[in-house]
């Protein structure tokens, strides 16, 4: 089951924390790259964040994570975190899907990861997007960016 998610409880955001950390110490080590952002954020800092949250439960228990930002007609996936106890199992599938359901509005989507993350890259071409840009975020450390543009848009 997917929810939106009130992130500014505080509960609500270290539950989204305790697997928001573990998954991306797996893209660090993809990457051998430990300073990525989202490995500093804290609960207060995820309270804060101006980002929608959803939540994929299983068995009663947050899973996994997307967060999002809209700007204009186009929608930013800003975090897709599964915790490693659930990966392979659909979870960052059904994130993603559930936002092109709820955003079927928007002109386009998109996303990065790691370029050495092979199952987000392989998720996200799965799911129509096409790798657009690639950019040096320390040395000869890259991020792959994506986007989708939305075939359900009156627009495109």
């Amino acid at each position: 089951m997917i929810q939106l998610l009130n992130i500014t409880d505080r509960e609500i955001a270290e539950q989204v924390l305790r697997i928001q950390l573990p998954a991306y110490e797996v893209e660090a080590k993809l990457m051998n790259f430990y300073d990525i952002p989202p490995l500093h954020d804290t609960v207060d800092s995820i309270m804060e964040s101006q980002e929608v949250f959803y939540g994929a439960f299983l068995d009663g228990k947050l899973a996994g994570a997307t967060s999002v930002e809209k700007e204009n007609q186009s929608l930013q996936i800003c975090r897709l975190v599964v915790h490693p106890d659930f990966f392979r199992k659909g979870i960052g599938k059904q994130l993603v899907q559930h936002i092109f359901e709820v955003y079927h509005f928007v002109e386009k989507f998109e996303v990065s990861t790691g370029e050495n993350n092979s199952p987000a890259k392989n998720l996200y071409k799965k799911l129509g997007f096409e790798e657009i840009n690639r950019i040096e975020i320390a040395p000869n450390i890259y991020i792959t960016c994506f986007e989708k543009k939305n075939p359900l848009s009156s627009n495109n």
